[in-house]
C-alpha cells in the first residue's frame, strides 16, 4: 500500500508517539525496520502517519522500546487499530482537513474541556446560529460552501447522542452569549437550545461575566481533549487560519493549568443556567 500523502492529526500523532518512544530507547530507523522485518524507510513512513501500523506491531515496539506504561501501549494500539472510516471522510474533498480532523479528535475524547470567549462552541450551536456565524466570514463563502459547513458542524454533534457521550465540559463568557447573531430570534433559539443541552449529564456549562474581570487565556478559544491516558491528550487551538494542534507535554500542562484557573472564575453550572436564561429572556 503506497504511504498517505496527507495523514490525518490522529494518524500523526500515533506516529509521533512511536517515534518519541524509539529516540528515547536510543534506537536506529533500521533497528526498529529489523523487529517488524519490513524495509528501513517503513518506519519513518509509520513515524509520519504516512502508512498504517497493525496494533500487534505497536505492542512489538513499545516492548523492544522498553515502555512499560501498558495504559499507553494499549491506547496507541486501540489508534492503529481504529481504521474504519468515521462520518467525518463524507466531506474529504468538500472541506479543509483540518476540519475533518476536529471531528475526528471530538470522536475519540474521552472528555472535552472548551473555553471559548465570543464564539459559542460548535458543538453545541444550533443550525441557523452556525449559518450566520459561516455568513460573516471574510471573504464571503459563496453559499454552497456555507450550507456544506454547516451541515459539518451540526454532524459533529452526534458525538453528543451516543449511548457513551464524552464528557463536555465548556465554560463560556458573558460576551459569547450576548453575541446576536443571526439576530435577537434566532439567538434567543440558541440560548434556550444551549439551556437544553446544559441539562444533560454528560454536559456541564458554566458562565464567566463581565464583571469577573480578567482572567487567563481571555483572549483565545481552547479546546482540550482528553485521551484515555494524559499522554495522548490534544489541545486545539482556532483561529482565523484555521484550527492548531498541539501535543507537547509542556504545553499540555499550560492549557490544563489555564483552563482551572479560568473555571475557577466562573460561574457554578446551576448559576450559569440562571445566567442564561435571564440572557434569553431579555431578548
Amino acid at each position: 500500500m503506497p504511504p498517505r500523502s496527507t495523514p490525518t492529526e490522529r494518524q500523526r500523532r500515533l506516529g509521533a508517539e512511536l517515534r518519541k518512544m524509539r529516540v528515547a530507547a536510543g534506537m536506529t530507523t533500521e533497528h526498529a525496520a529489523g523487529l517488524l522485518n519490513v524495509p528501513r524507510t517503513n518506519v519513518p513512513n509509520m513515524e509520519s502517519g504516512r502508512s498504517g501500523i497493525s496494533p500487534e506491531r505497536v505492542r512489538t515496539l513499545a516492548s523492544n522500546y522498553g515502555c512499560t506504561d501498558r495504559d499507553l501501549v494499549e491506547a496507541l494500539a486501540a489508534m492503529a487499530a481504529g481504521r474504519d472510516k468515521g462520518w467525518w471522510e463524507a466531506y474529504r474533498g468538500q472541506l479543509r482537513d483540518a476540519f475533518l480532523d476536529i471531528a475526528e479528535l471530538e470522536w475519540h475524547a474521552k472528555r472535552l474541556r472548551i473555553a471559548v470567549t465570543v464564539h459559542l462552541p460548535g458543538l453545541l450551536q444550533t443550525e441557523e446560529h452556525a449559518r450566520a456565524v459561516f455568513e460573516a466570514v471574510i471573504p464571503p463563502l459563496p453559499a454552497a460552501d456555507v450550507e456544506t459547513r454547516v451541515a459539518h458542524r451540526i454532524d459533529r454533534q452526534q458525538v453528543l447522542d451516543r449511548p457513551e457521550p464524552p464528557a463536555l465540559d465548556v465554560i463560556l463568557h458573558e460576551a459569547a452569549l450576548r453575541m446576536e447573531f443571526g439576530g435577537p430570534a434566532v439567538a434567543r433559539r440558541q440560548l434556550e437550545h444551549l439551556l437544553q443541552m446544559s441539562e444533560r449529564d454528560s454536559v456541564t456549562v458554566r458562565v464567566i461575566p463581565f464583571k469577573a474581570g480578567g482572567f487567563p487565556g481571555a483572549g483565545q478559544s481552547v479546546v482540550y481533549a482528553e485521551s484515555t491516558v494524559p499522554r495522548l491528550d490534544t489541545v486545539e487551538l482556532d483561529s482565523t487560519h484555521g484550527p492548531e494542534f498541539i501535543d507537547s507535554e509542556t504545553q499540555l500542562r499550560k492549557y490544563r493549568a489555564q483552563l482551572d484557573a479560568t473555571q475557577a472564575v466562573a460561574l457554578t453550572p446551576k448559576t450559569s443556567r440562571d445566567f442564561i436564561r435571564t440572557l434569553a429572556d431579555d431578548l
